[in-house]
């Protein structure tokens, strides 16, 4: 494959799901690291890219990069398949924490039946359940107008009053290293949700593993289970670690 080639299969890429992995991009154009590395600094350079830790961010979505909307409307097919198999980690009378992450918030579409009792700090899953056979504890504490959510020292409080049976969290970015996230607001809710569940969920896609973001906020430890889209090599490492990985392939 030719390096325009290559290049204008990036972009497609990215116009996708707004950010690509290094990993994700060596394994799809079956290019080694150094190649691919290449491109995309060379991407960079022309301002075609944005050049991330560990790998590459569509242009116009770092402005809104942290907007719930735009984060919600990208990746859903993965995000479905992820979802899809969470939805069968509940059983009916639990109580489950859900984080403000886009992923979590897809989750909504397949628990609308489900007699459970859901707490989240995110305006979105209540919308999205308020009407449904889920019974819902709302977060207090202050909001975050563009992620949709309530953060800050009350709203950590207010979820360590409770005991949930599964947190489905999200990160920014996953690796053997720990776990990763734009804000400490945010980290500091996933850490809370985490403390007071007896299991733990990360869901996230293909392009957050291996993936190292602004801020480290806690050791792969403070997860059970990763439930992600694809199988795969880049997976071995957080098996490594203990943790139970759960993909569409291993059902």
């Amino acid at each position: 494959m030719t390096s325009q080639s290559r290049q204008k299969k990036i972009l497609d890429l990215l116009e996708t799901n707004g950010e690509v992995s290094t990993t994700r991009l060596v394994t799809e154009l079956s290019a080694s690291d150094m190649t691919i590395r290449r491109d995309l600094n060379h991407m960079a350079a022309q301002g075609l890219i944005l050049r991330t830790h560990g790998g590459a961010m569509k242009v116009d979505l770092l402005v809104h990069k942290q907007k719930f909307e735009n984060k919600a409307a990208a990746n859903l097919a993965a995000k479905d398949i992820i979802c899809q198999l969470a939805a069968e980690q509940i059983r009916e009378g639990d109580t489950i924490f859900m984080d403000c992450g886009s992923t979590v918030f897809r989750l909504c579409h397949f628990i609308r039946n489900k007699r459970i009792k859901v707490i989240t700090n995110s305006l979105p899953v209540v919308v999205e359940l308020s009407n449904t056979v889920v019974s819902l504890n709302i977060i207090g504490g202050e909001f975050d107008h563009d992620r949709q959510a309530v953060h800050g020292v009350m709203a950590k409080e207010h979820i360590l009053r409770y005991r949930a049976s599964i947190a489905f969290l999200g990160v920014d970015g996953v690796s053997a290293k720990g776990l990763f996230a734009n804000t400490e607001l945010e980290a500091s809710i996933t850490l809370a949700f985490a403390a007071r569940a007896r299991t733990t969920y990360l869901l996230c896609d293909a392009s957050k593993i291996d993936r190292e973001a602004y801020f480290k906020f806690a050791d792969l430890s403070l997860i059970q289970n990763l439930i992600t889209d694809r199988n795969g090599p880049h997976l071995a490492s957080i098996r490594k670690k203990g943790i139970n990985v759960i993909t569409p392939e291993a059902k």
